[in-house]
């Protein structure tokens, strides 16, 4: 455990009808263990007057209906649940779904894949073999609509924000930064560095199914060429993935 870490997770108020329940004040692998295993918890046993569970990279959001259970008494189970196990050294649960993403890095779908390699002290080639070989787990959705934060990578991939926003990068766009990867679902500046493409949409309004990715979901990039990437574009925003259904 990190002094960034605690043995017992945090509680804390949020809002009107929420409840933080965090375990980490940075990203980490038992971090992230700790939360995709609590919030599946919670979820397979969900406590009274309790609506939404929300997992972020750290914590937990719990939130409730103020008229169905009173701030203190949701605190009070939901300690308990917190205190039930180490949940930091919980291992990483079945997904329950696991997807195949077709990916084409560096050139024009990624320039910022030799400059990001370079600060991970990465060649190329290493970068992008580490990336399609990661069994990644969708940890966060947010910032925008359906974009998955999807991690963590290994140490090296602590790469930095960019100190100024790139101004717009394209829907599709695998960007970098901080040991994760982000897939943008549409148009959108960004402070992470743009490595690769996809013609998968995570997020798509006019779609039956709008949002596709779903916290604690695993996620693997397959390798692909430029060529092959532009003949996956489909109006569907698929791009060629697949989804295993697992648990």
């Amino acid at each position: 455990m990190t002094a960034t870490e605690t043995a017992t997770p945090e509680l804390l108020p949020l809002g009107q009808d929420g409840v933080l329940v965090r375990f980490s004040r940075t990203a980490s692998g038992a971090a992230t263990g700790a939360v995709i295993a609590f919030a599946a918890d919670l979820r397979d046993d969900l406590p009274d007057g309790a609506v939404e569970i929300v997992p972020s990279l750290t914590s937990v959001l719990v939130r409730f209906d103020p008229g169905a259970i009173a701030r203190p008494a949701l605190v009070q189970l939901l300690d308990r649940r917190a205190r039930a196990r180490d949940w930091l050294a919980a291992p990483l649960p079945t997904p329950p779904r696991r997807w195949n993403v077709p990916a084409t890095f560096g050139g024009e779908a990624g320039p910022q894949l030799a400059e990001f390699a370079s600060l991970a002290g990465l060649s190329e080639t290493r970068a992008v073999q580490e990336a399609t070989e990661a069994d990644l787990r969708v940890l966060a959705i947010g910032f925008t609509a359906g974009l998955p934060y999807l991690g963590l990578l290994p140490a090296h991939w602590d790469v930095a924000r960019q100190a100024e926003l790139t101004p717009q990068v394209p829907a599709g766009t695998v960007a970098a930064a901080v040991r994760q990867l982000v897939i943008f679902p549409a148009d959108s500046p960004t402070g992470w560095r743009r490595i690769g493409r996809t013609a998968f949409r995570p997020f798509l309004p006019s779609r039956a199914e709008p949002f596709l990715l779903r916290a604690g979901d695993a996620l693997r990039l397959v390798p692909v060429s430029a060529s092959e990437m532009a003949a996956l574009e489909d109006a569907d925003g698929i791009g060629g993935a697949t989804c295993e259904v697992l648990s």
